[in-house]
């Protein structure tokens, strides 16, 4: 068979066309890894609910969550007050979650706040939370003993490793890996956190929305024995 070669022009332009058809600074969905379960939500955000952080608040009329089918990623507007965004497929006891997310940057802006949730009640009356902040969180802390008083019964900010976590625009990566009774947050490819004394052994995984507007990609998990 004969072939014909092609001029080096031409190539450069199916180059180009290429790289056209990947603008810069989009997400784009990374392939789930053989044994993970893929949990992006669609654009109707089925198998997804909203709860009010406490439950007993009014939950917003309006969600501030939506579905970018083009760069495969979900938003969060940041607008709607203090929420749960609950995955109600599954309710995993051992389990690998990954999740990748980032804040969108505002001039003058310090106060960056949202959270990734394992193991919670449906209501979030108890819960574990992942901190994300902008260069800042990377620890656990959440609420499961009545017996302490306050919002909070555990907080292992000052136990952290290390920071991990970049600014406000970066993409950042959490790794949560929960077995029995621990809970360990890998951070960009570092282990900031563990949480050893976990007294829900299975519930609900989630997102916090908590006055920030943040993206979220590449949400998965992986079952484990």
């Amino acid at each position: 068979m004969k072939f014909t070669a092609i001029p080096a022009t031409v190539t450069v332009v199916f180059l180009l066309i290429g790289i056209a058809m990947v603008p810069r600074g989009e997400s784009q969905a990374a392939p789930v890894p053989p044994g993970w379960i893929n949990i992006m939500p669609g654009p109707s955000l089925a198998h997804w609910t909203r709860v009010a952080i406490p439950p007993d608040r009014p939950l917003n009329k309006t969600s501030q969550w939506s579905v970018d089918s083009a760069t495969h990623t979900l938003i969060c507007a940041g607008n709607g007050g203090h929420e749960f965004l609950r995955y109600d497929v599954r309710q995993p006891g051992n389990f690998l979650f990954h999740v990748e997310w980032r804040f969108i940057k505002h001039k003058g802006n310090k106060n960056y706040n949202s959270g990734v949730f394992v193991r919670n009640n449906s209501d979030a009356s108890i819960w574990y939370q992942a901190q994300v902040g902008s260069s800042s969180g990377g620890y656990w802390f959440g609420y499961d003993n009545p017996e302490v008083k306050g919002p909070i019964s555990f907080n292992l900010e000052k136990q952290m490793t290390v920071n991990a976590v970049k600014p406000a625009g970066d993409w950042n990566s959490f790794d949560i890996r929960c077995r029995g009774k621990k809970l360990i947050l890998k951070v960009n490819g570092n282990v900031t956190s563990e949480f050893d004394k976990c007294r829900n052994l299975k519930g609900y995984l989630g997102l916090e929305a908590e006055g920030s507007r943040i993206e979220f990609r590449n949400m998965r998990i992986k079952l484990l024995k």
